[in-house]
């Protein structure tokens, strides 16, 4: 791979790909470059009075957009196999990750949750970089179950148990569902017996509901989110006046940078509620050509998926399409109230760098299975002759001695 590939404006090669695979780089790109500026507009007033600097979340944005391109570009030059070759030893680490984070004195708690853990200044969320090595795993255990022996089978459903109890615990009730139902798609569009898609979707909702009734507030997000005006104060107060942002949108918005909900009425404007920034200086307008752009994101997830030749790497499309609009969509629902309050950040818009560089890398590994798909290595007649006489004469059939 020569230096020029890893920055994305200056590799040329792209020109050469299939189409499929050169929509979707364009589409990458402008969802990270419209997601800079929404966050740039939606931080700048905290930045400014917290750090003294609005361009601070800014700028750590762009460190973990650069670290995330690099990976990008050297994901998209890189074969499916060897990628799928290093996915589950990258997978165990950040399974240990996540493991460490639980640990007292060790996982660095940022509103109520122990989900990251410090490198120098920078905090390290292992459940958000483990989601593309999630899609990985699961598209190659569930992409030759039948081939499997049951050892192999119930080892893996173990692991990818560990994993979601190991977030739950954080505790993480979103990532821990969002990565559950990745699971469950990824396994229902490789033909799993549906025996075996019901008891898990079964326990996992079981799962869910015993935690929302042994923490509280998990109870008290499910009844605000029921009727956020009982309790307008507390635990109301944010989802109200992410509404009262979206309503005041309009049709055309109130104009980029000229929302009034971020000056200090919407919490975490920056991150979960992005959305309602974006929906309030964009308007109705701004809405629908963003779920426009996921909406042909998906379209082209789904035509890779189906012109794909290898069962795995269908499911890998999948599972990409299904976490990254999947999780766009819970973000704008939990945003405009039609679903309970989470922790999800909106995919290339909310402020943080695991989530960048997590997103960067399941889009890579979209248009790498599109290159995989649609190109395929042409043999000229000239490679296919013999190049010398020694050659020529050594693949000349012999004749056969004449007998008299």
């Amino acid at each position: 791979m020569k230096l020029r590939q890893l920055i994305p404006f200056l590799d040329t090669t792209a020109q050469d790909w299939a189409w499929e695979a050169r929509i979707l780089r364009w589409l990458t790109f402008v969802w990270v470059f419209v997601g800079l500026a929404v966050m740039f507009s939606a931080s700048y007033p905290d930045g400014d009075a917290n750090y003294g600097d609005g361009l601070y979340f800014v700028k750590r944005q762009l460190i973990a957009i650069a670290i995330g391109m690099i990976g990008f570009n050297i994901l998209v030059h890189s074969s499916l196999r060897y990628i799928q070759g290093i996915a589950d030893w990258v997978y165990f680490i950040l399974l240990a990750g996540i493991l460490i984070t639980l640990l007292p004195g060790i996982g660095t708690s940022v509103n109520g949750g122990a989900r990251w853990f410090a490198i120098g200044p920078f905090l390290i969320q292992p459940s958000e970089l483990i989601k593309p090595f999630i899609i990985l795993q699961s598209a190659r255990i569930f992409g030759q179950w039948e081939r499997l022996t049951w050892t192999v089978r119930l080892t893996w459903m173990g692991i990818f148990c560990i994993m979601l109890f190991a977030i739950l615990l954080q505790p993480n009730l979103s990532t821990t569902a969002l990565c559950g139902m990745t699971l469950w798609l990824i396994a229902l569009a490789a033909g799993l017996p549906y025996i075996y898609l019901w008891g898990t979707a079964g326990a996992g909702v079981l799962l869910a509901t015993l935690s929302i009734s042994l923490r509280e507030y998990q109870r008290r997000r499910v009844m605000s989110f029921l009727n956020p005006w009982s309790d307008p104060t507390q635990d109301g107060y944010q989802l109200i006046q992410s509404l009262l942002a979206i309503g005041s949108g309009s049709i055309s918005g109130t104009g980029f940078g000229l929302s009034q909900q971020k000056l200090f009425y919407l919490p975490i404007q920056y991150t979960d509620f992005i959305f309602a920034v974006f929906a309030e200086e964009f308007g109705l307008i701004g809405s629908v050509l963003l779920m426009l752009l996921l909406s042909v994101y998906a379209t082209m997830a789904l035509i890779v998926a189906r012109k794909a030749r290898n069962a795995i790497h269908r499911l890998v499309a999948i599972g990409v399409m299904v976490l990254m609009v999947g999780q766009s969509l819970l973000n704008i629902g939990v945003a405009t109230g039609a679903l309970p309050t989470t922790g999800l950040p909106l995919p290339f818009f909310s402020y943080g760098g695991s989530s960048m560089i997590s997103s960067l890398i399941c889009a890579a590994l979209l248009i790498r299975v599109a290159r995989e798909s649609s190109e395929a290595e042409v043999v000229t007649l000239s490679d296919r002759r013999p190049k010398t006489l020694v050659e020529l004469k050594s693949r000349r059939p012999s004749r056969p001695t004449p007998h008299f």
